[in-house]
Order: structure tokens, then C-alpha cells, then sequence
């Protein structure tokens, strides 16, 4: 009955639902099956002309506990699957039962095994086999229980005295034969279709199962003799007992399934601590990336060359990843510098196995970890650091990673030299053995290190990386302010007892100094990106170095206004807001007459509006024109929140580097427009091929992950052509922006829609059911439709190609092109039917007819 569970997950994929799926099977198979049909079919047949039943209300009531219990299945520590009950009560039935009786009650479990708290049901012919294969295992079985040979070699030879032991010898027998029979067509099929051995099929997925078998004989036996003692009536009554045995069992199981999983959730957050400090060791010295990945295949190479225990090989492998973490206390210019260590920062740099070994051990690693990372720069002879530790007193995991970590080191480059070739790395090794390092390591490692060498340049999976050179935009300056400048006053007071300020010369050169630096850090900075967003963003804080302000804003001429395309700090909210008029506001003054402005005054920005609850609190701002090829494009606006905070040298660095702001808006301006032509349609103004076949792709993979549905729906408009022909290719245009709009507002706002080509649209519904996507595809064509009324009187009609993942295809081009292929095959039926049709519609006809009336 085990075995049965197995072969449900593999037949109702193969049964079989027409002849043509019968043919795909291999020959045997179809032999296996018409066999077991036939048997079970001529068992059946026997069993309803044989039928004899003494005792009614006896098989009434062991029938109704067995197909109660028939959907039970127990769950037992260390078995794959799930052991149902219901055998127990076949083998109850050799015993308390006649074989009619057994054989009809072994069909009624399995009829109630292949419905009982089923996802899906199964195929009617599915369950005559389930049913079939039970009613021959338990002919077979009471054929075995009732076999005349017992009584032969009982008479005639003495065996078997006792009839304790009789039945016990009779049952184990039919037991045997239940075991068979259930399990051997399973596995029969299962070799046949997976043209796979038969031995190695039965012993993998039902060998196992057997033991359960002769245990629920055991049972059987012992609920008969009680039977027969007290009665069968109240063996029965003890079912609500051994129920709650049950529930009360399979609550532990519950509870020891949780246990394991709460082991397996704390193992994989060691696991994902490991990774994670390993990045940080990583952001700290880039150069040990590949030296740790190096370090851990020798290590665990040695590890198992040398037979170390699980433990160890866990606790090994851990800090192989993990010995360099204490450079995170060491300062980064000792660890980079390209040179010899001075004994003060030698000194420095021995601290790092000490704190590596207090940081991993307050993670509390199930295994030890901290006395490897801690002992890592130990030697053989005792002259390591940081204990001074010899020999044997040595951890091993320690012993293994001091060799490794000096072969893999002397064979990479470094900051202060050069790699030496692997022989002669070695060969250092070999020259330090019984010194630095434990003999009997430094031979196992000769003795493999070549071939580890080839599986550690094998390239690993890319792992993840930190953001150590990502841009961050936000974040101006800290909650304390920047350090001083003391460039920023040219004019001090002399003297508490003088009135008349002097000139520091010395402040003055440092400031031009300082200005100088900036103008060029500025001008480098923005030929370095073609992105607008980071160009301004740069900008922004370039320039709070060198000209205090409160807010910047970078206003874009587009046609007759002024578009705020990048503002950060106070009034943002409502500077962003704005579409200044030219000629209005202070910004707007300066894009018309081309002249900057100092020291105005930011709230006539929004006097346009006439609306005084839209006003800046803002009290100055210094605004100049950007340039670009064709003239004004812009003007780059700072604003302060005193008044006359700006100064004539302000105005002067602006002036100084505002063609270059212009430029490079410019030039950012043209990157951005080529950009969106390379994945826009000129005409819908959605997204073309190019664009969609990359979006699609990002769909599917989106879907498999999430187990998602995805619908990819591909429309046609059938009469764009006789439009064209008839009213001229500026008006059919004009129809595809209008289906365009209309699929785009008929869609969520997470849904895409872009341009295939010509008269061709594709429609991406992510997360729709089959029938929301029809829902939505009647939808789409009422909105071809009233575009054809609205426009020609005369309805429009589109093919549509409906395809969904997974049924219709697993990647992006099986998807599109099966959609593609459904909408073609529609337009060649209407074209069919029309043709075939004598008389169409009017509408239809006005179509088809491409002349000017």
C-alpha cells in the first residue's frame, strides 16, 4: 500500500485519457497494464458469483472502520513517505473474514485511498487500476492464508503444531505475498517507464516498506485474538482509543518536525553569518576575496586527506573564510601598504587573530571555530603569535590553516611583491616544516597540492558583493556639519583693541587655492556621467563646498516654461511644483533676458500662481542662464535662507563654470532621448520590440520564481490596411495611438503594454488567471471596437492570441511565438470566413471596398 503512494505520483501523468496517449507508452508497460486489468477484472467477477457473507452486520462494521481509516496515513521518523493504515485491515480481514469479504473490502480502500483529501482527482481509469491491483493482492493473499499445502505439511509431515503458531506461519506468508503483489507492478511500471532496472527500482522505492508489513501483521493477529476472546464488537469499541493514539502521535511527529526545522533554520543562519562576515572582511581588504575562496578548497582538501572528524572539517571550513576577520581592527594603510611593516605597526597587526577569535565567539558557532582563527599564526616550534602555542598544543583546524594560508599567500601577488610560481611557493613550505609547520600537514599537502590547485581555479559561482563604490545621492552633510574651513574669511578683525579689519593673505591663497580644486573637481565630475539625475546630483554637492545655500534647483525650457528637473533641499516640495512662465519669477527672468541675477528674492517664483499660501520662506537666490548649442536651455537656481547671503565671487565661480553645466545637461539630454528611442515607439509612445522582448523575459523569470501566472496576449487590428488605403496613413496613425491609449487604460497599472510592430500590440498580465485574462481580452476588443464606431461608424475587429505560462511554453519565445501563432490562426479563420460567407455585413463590406466614396 506504500508502494502505491509512489505510483500515484508518477500514473495519472501517463493515464491515460485517449488512445494516442496509450500508444506513447512503452510496449510493456501496455502489456503490464492490460495484465493487471485482465487479472483484477476475472478476481472481481469471481469474487461476486462466489459471494457469501455469514455475518452481515460483522463485514458491515469492519468495513465502515477501514474506509474510515483509509485516508489515515502515519508518518514515521526517517521514511521518505507517508504509511497508510488501510493494509492493516486487509490482513484483519484473512483472519476475521471471508475472501469475498477481504477482497471487497480491500476495493473499497483503495477506491477511498485514491478520492480521500485528493487536490485533484484522479482519472476514472486510474482508480479501476488502483482498484484492480488491490482486489489481485488480496485474492492473492487469502490464496496464500487458505493454502491447502499448510494443512499437507502439517499431517503429513507434523510441521506447524499449534494453531497459534499455524496462523502466525499462514499469515506472514500472505503478508509476504499483499507485499508483492502491491509493490512489484509498481515498480515493474515504474522501470518500464523510466527504462530503468527492476531490482533497483523495487529495492529504492519499496524494499523498505516490508517491515511495516510483517509489523501490521503482528497487529492484525493480535486485534484477532482479542477478537475472539471479548468479542469483535468490543474490539471495535477501543477505535476512538487508538484514535486518539493517533492524533496524539501525529501531534509529536508535528512537534518533532518543528524541532528539526527550528535545527535546520539555526544551521542555516550560522551558514548565512559565515557569508556575512565574510563580506565584511571583504569591504575591508578586496585582495582577500580570492585568497579566502583559495584558502577553504585547500583546506577542506586537507582536511579530509588527513580524516578529521565532522566537527572539525565544519569548524575548519568556517574559519577558512572567516581567520582574516580581525583586520577589520586593523588600520586599512597598514593592511594596504605596499611595503615592509615597521615593528609599531607589526605590533598593530598582531592583534587580528586575537579580536578575529573574540568576534566568532560571540556568534557561538556549534562547533569550534574561535581556537582556529585565534591559533592561525601559531608555529610548530613556538614562536608564533599570539600565545606562543607548540606543536600539539596546536588546534589542527589551526595547524591546517597556517600551512594553506602561507602556500596560497607566497603563490599571490601582493602589495609589497610578486607571486612566486606554485613549485617554488611549495618548496618554501617544505623549508619551514618542524619549524613554522606541523610535518605530517606539509606532506599531505605535497602530496595533493597540485591536484587541489586545479579544482580551486576552478571559477566559483559569483557570490554576493557589497556596494563599496556605489554612489550615494542623499545625505548632504552630516548632523554636525562639516569640518571648518579656513579659507572662507579673507577679512578678520585685528584686534579686540582695533577697529580696522586687515587682510589675512594667507586665508586669501588658501581660498583661491581651494576654489581652484573645486572648479576642477566639478568640471571633472561632470564629464564622468551621462546620467542627469547624478550629473545635478554631483553638481549639488560640489557646489555647497564652495558656495553656501540652502536649496538647489536646475529649471529645463521646455516650449514656453521653465520644468523643474532637479531640486533638493528647503521648499523642494514646492519648487518642484512649479511650471514657471517665461519672463515670470526670478528663474524665469533670467531664462528670457539670458542675464543672471543676484540676491533676489525666491518668493516671486510662484507669483504666477496669485496664490499667497504658496510662497517661499526662503530670502535670497542667485540664479544664472545654462547655454547649450541651440541657446537658453535652463537656469541653475541656489537659494538661501538669509538674505544677501550671496556674494559677487559666488556669482563669478558660477559664471566661471556655467557653460560646462550646460554642456553636460546637454549632452546628458541627448544620452537620455537616445535612450528611450532605443526601447520607445515614435508613434504610441510605448514600449517597442526591443523593449518588450527584454520586459518579457524579466516576466518569466519573475514568475517562475514567485510560482506566478503570466499571460502574454497578442493583438492585430484586421483592418488597418483598408483604413490606411481608404482614409490615408496619417488617420490609420492616428488609430494605433488610439488603441494604444485604450489597451493602456484598460489594463492595471502593473500590467505591460507595448508595440510589436506595424499594427501588432503585445499585452504582458502578470498574475492573471486564465479567466481574468479572457475577461480582459473581451474587454480589449470592445475597445477596438468603439474606436472603429467612434471614428468610421463601422466597427473594428482584432485577432487576438491568448498565451499562458507554464501550459503554453516555459521561456519568453516559446510564450510570444505561441500567442503569435494563435493570433494568426485566428485571422486566417476570419478571412476563411468571410470569403465563404455570401453575404456579409455591411460594415464588412465597406472594409473590404478600399475606393473613396
Amino acid at each position: 500500500m506504500a508502494a502505491i503512494v509512489q505510483f500515484k505520483q508518477i500514473v495519472p501523468e501517463v493515464f491515460i485519457e485517449s488512445p494516442s496517449e496509450a500508444k506513447a507508452l512503452p510496449r510493456g508497460a501496455r502489456v503490464l497494464l492490460a495484465f493487471v486489468w485482465a487479472i483484477g477484472t476475472a478476481v472481481l467477477v469471481q469474487t461476486a458469483i462466489s459471494w457469501r457473507s455469514p455475518d452481515l452486520i460483522k463485514f458491515g462494521a469492519y468495513l465502515a472502520v477501514s474506509l474510515f481509516s483509509a485516508g489515515a496515513r502515519v508518518r514515521v521518523p526517517g521514511v521518505s513517505g507517508p504509511l497508510p493504515l488501510s493494509y492493516l485491515f486487509v490482513l484483519l480481514g484473512l483472519l476475521e473474514l471471508t475472501a469475498p469479504e477481504t477482497i471487497l473490502l480491500a476495493c473499497g480502500v483503495a477506491l477511498v485511498e485514491c478520492y480521500w483529501r485528493k487536490p485533484q482527482r484522479p482519472r476514472v481509469t486510474f482508480a479501476l487500476l488502483q482498484i484492480a491491483l488491490m482486489a489481485v493482492a488480496a485474492w492473492a493473499a487469502e490464496g496464500v492464508f487458505h493454502s491447502p499445502w499448510f494443512e499437507f505439511a502439517r499431517f503429513e509431515f507434523g510441521w506447524l503444531e499449534g494453531s497459534v503458531i499455524d496462523t502466525s506461519i499462514r499469515l506472514a506468508a500472505a503478508t509476504l505475498a499483499l507485499f508483492l503483489i502491491n509493490t512489484a507492478p509498481t515498480a515493474a511500471w515504474n522501470a518500464l517507464t523510466e527504462r530503468e532496472r527492476f531490482a533497483a527500482m523495487w529495492l529504492s522505492t519499496s524494499f523498505w516498506s516490508l517491515p511495516h508489513y510483517l509489523a501490521g501483521a503482528g497487529i492484525a493477529q493480535a486485534v484477532s485474538s482479542a477478537a475472539h476472546f471479548v468479542g469483535w464488537q468490543t474490539v471495535l469499541l477501543t477505535g476512538p482509543v487508538v484514535y486518539l493514539i493517533y492524533r496524539s502521535y501525529r501531534l509529536y511527529l508535528i512537534r518533532l518536525e518543528g524541532e528539526k526545522r527550528h535545527a535546520e533554520e539555526l544551521a542555516s543562519l550560522h551558514l548565512r553569518t559565515i557569508e556575512a562576515l565574510a563580506l565584511a572582511i571583504e569591504a575591508k581588504d578586496h585582495t582577500t576575496h580570492d585568497h579566502l575562496q583559495r584558502v577553504q578548497v585547500y583546506a577542506r582538501e586537507l582536511a579530509h586527506a588527513l580524516e578529521l572528524t565532522d566537527t572539525e572539517k565544519h569548524a575548519l571550513e568556517a574559519a577558512a573564510l572567516l581567520h582574516d576577520i580581525g583586520k577589520l581592527a586593523v588600520p586599512e594603510h597598514i593592511i594596504s601598504k605596499p611595503g615592509r611593516l615597521t615593528p609599531e605597526e607589526f605590533e598593530k597587526m598582531k592583534i587580528h587573530p586575537i579580536v578575529g577569535a573574540e568576534i566568532l565567539e560571540r556568534v557561538r558557532f556549534p562547533y569550534p571555530v574561535a581556537p582556529i582563527v585565534r591559533a592561525h599564526h601559531e608555529k610548530w616550534d613556538g614562536s608564533g603569535y599570539p600565545s606562543g602555542l607548540k606543536g600539539e598544543a596546536i588546534p589542527i583546524g589551526a595547524r591546517i590553516l597556517a600551512v594553506v594560508d602561507c602556500l596560497d599567500a607566497l603563490a599571490s601577488d601582493r602589495q609589497y611583491r610578486r607571486a612566486l610560481p606554485l613549485e617554488e611557493a611549495m618548496k618554501v613550505v617544505r623549508s619551514e616544516t618542524g619549524k613554522a609547520f606541523d610535518p605530517r600537514v606539509v606532506d599531505a599537502l605535497a602530496a595533493g597540492y597540485v591536484e587541489w590547485e586545479r579544482k580551486a581555479n576552478v571559477p566559483a559561482p559569483k557570490s554576493a558583493t557589497l556596494s563599496t563604490e556605489v554612489k550615494v545621492e542623499r545625505g548632504a552633510a552630516p548632523a554636525a556639519g562639516f569640518e571648518a574651513s579656513n579659507g572662507s574669511p579673507a577679512v578678520v578683525k585685528a584686534a579686540a583693541n582695533s577697529s580696522e579689519p586687515r587682510v589675512d593673505f594667507l586665508n586669501l591663497i588658501a581660498a583661491a587655492r581651494q576654489e581652484v580644486q573645486a572648479l576642477f573637481e566639478i568640471s571633472q565630475d561632470l564629464g564622468n556621467s551621462l546620467s542627469l539625475g547624478e550629473t545635478l546630483s554631483v553638481l549639488d554637492v560640489r557646489l555647497r563646498h564652495i558656495i553656501p545655500h540652502h536649496s538647489l534647483a536646475v529649471w529645463l525650457k521646455r516650449g514656453d516654461e521653465l520644468i523643474p528637473e532637479y531640486v533638493n533641499g528647503e521648499d523642494c516640495r514646492l519648487f518642484s511644483s512649479l511650471r514657471i512662465p517665461m519672463g515670470q519669477g526670478l528663474s524665469g527672468w533670467v531664462a528670457e533676458n539670458g542675464k543672471p541675477i543676484v540676491n533676489g528674492n525666491p518668493s516671486v517664483e510662484p507669483s504666477y500662481l496669485n496664490d499667497r499660501n504658496r510662497t517661499s520662506l526662503l530670502q535670497s537666490a542667485v540664479a544664472v542662464p545654462l547655454e547649450g548649442s541651440g541657446g537658453i536651455m535652463g537656469v541653475l537656481t541656489l537659494y538661501h535662507m538669509e538674505r544677501d547671503a550671496f556674494t559677487k565671487d559666488h556669482l563669478r565661480i558660477l559664471m566661471a563654470i556655467h557653460l560646462k553645466i550646460g554642456m553636460s545637461i546637454e549632452n546628458a539630454l541627448k544620452f537620455q532621448q537616445a535612450e528611450s528611442s532605443a526601447t520607445t515607439d515614435y508613434l504610441t509612445s510605448l514600449p517597442n520590440a526591443r523593449s518588450l522582448f527584454l520586459q518579457l523575459d524579466a516576466e518569466v523569470s519573475r514568475a517562475r520564481r514567485n510560482n506566478q501566472p503570466l499571460t502574454v496576449v497578442v493583438l492585430d487590428l484586421d483592418e488597418l490596411k483598408q483604413i490606411n488605403d481608404r482614409y490615408g496613413h496619417l488617420e490609420g496613425n492616428r488609430v494605433l495611438r488610439e488603441v494604444a491609449i485604450g489597451l493602456k487604460a484598460n489594463c492595471r497599472e502593473y500590467d505591460y503594454v507595448a508595440r510589436m510592430g506595424g499594427d501588432e500590440f503585445v499585452v504582458l498580465l502578470s498574475g492573471a488567471k486564465p479567466a481574468d485574462a479572457e475577461n480582459r481580452v473581451e474587454e480589449f476588443r470592445r475597445v477596438v471596437a468603439g474606436i472603429g464606431i467612434q471614428s468610421f461608424d463601422k466597427p473594428l475587429s482584432a485577432s487576438i492570441g491568448v498565451a499562458h505560462l507554464p501550459g503554453d511554453g516555459g521561456d519568453a519565445e516559446r510564450l510570444l511565438a505561441e500567442a503569435d501563432r494563435l493570433m494568426y490562426q485566428q485571422k486566417r479563420s476570419r478571412k476563411h470566413h468571410r470569403a465563404g460567407t455570401e453575404k456579409a455585413p455591411a460594415w464588412a463590406r465597406d472594409w473590404n471596398t478600399t475606393s473613396v466614396q
